[in-house]
């Protein structure tokens, strides 16, 4: 089942990336990042507001918000500074991926995004103690190809991997994300995925209302004017379907971080056909090679993984 949510959330991943690279064009990257988080701190508000007024409408489901899954037992305190540590490692990996995507090509950004698993792996043999079997392995190397060979088809596209900023910041954003990845490991051991999920956004909007208010409100007048788009919400809304699926697989007991990691990237596939239907973007043919060796990636993990 948790692999089966894992595709689930790489297919909302790849449309949640299109929808984000719609509406950063020609606008500004913080106050998009900012309606985001509260349009998503909308849609839990519910389950939210059901558990701290103790209603239990929703007790005893998949909706229900108590900070704690299962047998596992704490404070409040104690999961809601788990939840906060997420909300500054997430927003951390947003703003920079942010950045990136709005001055990159999506089928740039979506293969340096899916090195991600290759970090996360390497965590969670070195602190969960995962193996993969012969298969998983398989995949994992015909994705690690793939990435190897769009990073040199992004050549032709006049994008120096050593020199261009915004590829820093992608490359940021994924390094941040890989280990957001290993957290959330960590943290689902113990807390419910509708209380992180809903709690960590929450959080962000906090977070992005003070950065709003000290870097961009004071100077937004002399950068990218903002406009409003209605891909907006619909970041909102493709991420927060994408990341209940992704938190409810780490949450099972039997889920490994590395794996689900690696199959949520497969998102590039999606964003990359959005990019060409919908972007237009160039380069496509070699591109298409290398997504097609990602595919046989998941295949493999997908397989050794049943």
């Amino acid at each position: 089942m948790w692999l089966l949510l894992a595709f689930v959330s790489a297919a909302l991943l790849g449309v949640y990336d299109a929808s984000k690279k719609s509406a950063l064009k020609d606008n500004a990257v913080l106050p998009v990042l900012l309606l985001n988080t509260v349009f998503s701190t909308l849609i839990f508000s519910p389950f939210i507001i059901d558990s701290i007024t103790g209603n239990g409408w929703f007790s005893g489901t998949m909706l229900d918000s108590a900070p704690y899954s299962g047998h596992q037992a704490g404070t409040a305190l104690h999961a809601h500074i788990l939840v906060l540590i997420k909300s500054f490692i997430v927003l951390t990996s947003w703003i920079f991926g942010y950045f990136g995507l709005k001055h990159l090509p999506i089928t740039i950004v979506g293969p340096i995004n899916a090195t991600r698993p290759v970090m996360v792996l390497v965590g969670a043999m070195l602190i969960f103690g995962e193996r993969l079997n012969w298969c998983q392995w398989t995949g994992v190397v015909l994705a690690v190809i793939s990435l190897f060979l769009l990073s040199r088809s992004s050549k032709k596209e006049s994008v120096d991997f050593t020199h261009n900023k915004w590829i820093l910041f992608v490359a940021i954003a994924a390094i941040v994300g890989a280990v957001s990845g290993l957290y959330d490991k960590y943290i689902m051991t113990e807390l419910s995925p509708m209380f992180v999920q809903g709690w960590y956004n929450f959080y962000q909007m906090i977070l992005m209302g003070i950065i709003i208010a000290i870097m961009w409100y004071p100077h937004r007048k002399s950068t990218t004017p903002f406009h409003w788009s209605w891909a907006i919400p619909l970041i909102s809304i493709f991420i927060s379907a994408a990341d209940f699926a992704y938190l409810t697989a780490l949450n099972q007991p039997d889920s490994m971080i590395s794996v689900v990691s690696l199959v949520r990237r497969g998102s590039v596939i999606v964003s990359f056909i959005c990019g060409v239907l919908i972007f237009h973007e160039k380069n496509l043919k070699a591109k298409a090679l290398d997504l097609a060796l990602i595919l046989a990636g998941m295949v493999f993990i997908w397989l050794g993984s049943k």
